[in-house]
């Protein structure tokens, strides 16, 4: 279906459009709550989970850089994903990140995730060594994928350029797409910059192709793409599903939902997320727990969460329920 056409179409049209590729709407990369001695606390963690999916997200990411995933051992986050799904949550709306500086350490991760059943796995190149050749990110997605070593693996690139410094290149996909048929299923693209955003579902509109802020989700949903996966899901998401389902049903207030969510994140901006995300958790539910972050992350201090609240509040932000 040409672009125009998404625009142009039926509501119908744009819903068959997204729905039909292979993951679609809004993710939240979860934060990942601690206990007091900063160990992954499987209680709360499986408890957002089930909020974020009952308020509006079509999926969540686990252990994604919201989830200060690279803060956490192997054993830490295969424990934390078997207790969330030992509880009864879907696997088909969970997408894992498993990237890791070593290579062996992917793998066990990916083929873990792949195992239990999940939607897919969000793996950055790796990035320890800067500034890598194609051939070399090239060599080490195909050593992951040729290790896990099955067709059931879903694959979603993770472009992070200014954390990673390691680039998700056009040249890359097509090589793994020509290599290994139907594994890579889309890209996050964390860069925020739209042309780069642009690029990717111009030259694979078949992929998913997901902007990693809300601020471009309506420019990438009418140019093909998947939707968002968005830190501020972790507390907005019931307005992220809203303007997603404005968009899609072509909506008069789709636009003033836009400008909403955009508000929310402009108010975010600033802020460490992860910290920031955690103190609003905390003073929604009550529970001061929920502030605990790894180093080098640390709290955000109560003069800073008060800004931030009041900014939110300015923005027109409320839980769901307030």
């Amino acid at each position: 279906m040409a672009i125009d056409e998404i625009n142009g179409g039926t509501a119908t049209a744009r819903r068959d459009r997204v729905q039909s590729l292979p993951a679609f709407g809004v993710w939240a990369p979860a934060v990942t709550p601690l206990d007091q001695d900063l160990s992954p606390d499987p209680d709360r963690f499986v408890a957002l989970l089930r909020w974020l999916l009952e308020v509006g997200c079509h999926g969540v990411v686990v252990f994604g850089t919201t989830g200060e995933a690279p803060s956490f051992s192997v054993d830490e986050r295969i424990a934390l994903l078997d207790a969330a799904l030992e509880a009864g949550l879907p696997a088909d709306r969970l997408i894992v990140g498993t990237g890791c500086p070593a290579l062996t350490d992917t793998v066990r991760l990916t083929a873990d995730a792949v195992g239990r059943g999940c939607a897919g796995v969000l793996v950055v190149p790796p990035y320890y060594f800067k500034e890598p050749s194609e051939d070399g990110v090239f060599a080490g997605y195909s050593e992951l994928v040729e290790r896990v070593g099955t067709a059931d693996l879903r694959l979603y690139l993770y472009h992070f350029p200014r954390l990673s410094c390691v680039s998700i290149t056009h040249g890359l996909i097509a090589r793994l797409r020509d290599r290994f048929p139907g594994v890579v299923a889309g890209v996050k693209d964390s860069s925020g910059d739209w042309q780069g955003t642009r690029g990717y579902l111009e030259r694979f509109p078949d992929l998913a192709i997901f902007p990693g802020t809300e601020v471009l989700q309506f420019q990438a949903l009418s140019a093909g793409g998947a939707g968002c996966i968005t830190a501020t899901a972790n507390v907005n998401a019931h307005g992220l599903r809203s303007a997603f389902d404005a968009w899609c049903d072509e909506d008069a207030a789709a636009e003033r939902r836009q400008e909403e969510i955009t508000a929310v994140r402009r108010a975010l901006d600033g802020y460490p997320l992860a910290p920031a995300l955690k103190y609003l958790l905390a003073d929604h539910r009550g529970d001061p727990a929920w502030r605990r972050v790894r180093p080098p992350f640390v709290p955000l201090s109560d003069e800073d969460g008060a800004a931030l609240k009041r900014s939110l509040e300015e923005a027109g932000f409320g839980f769901p329920g307030n």
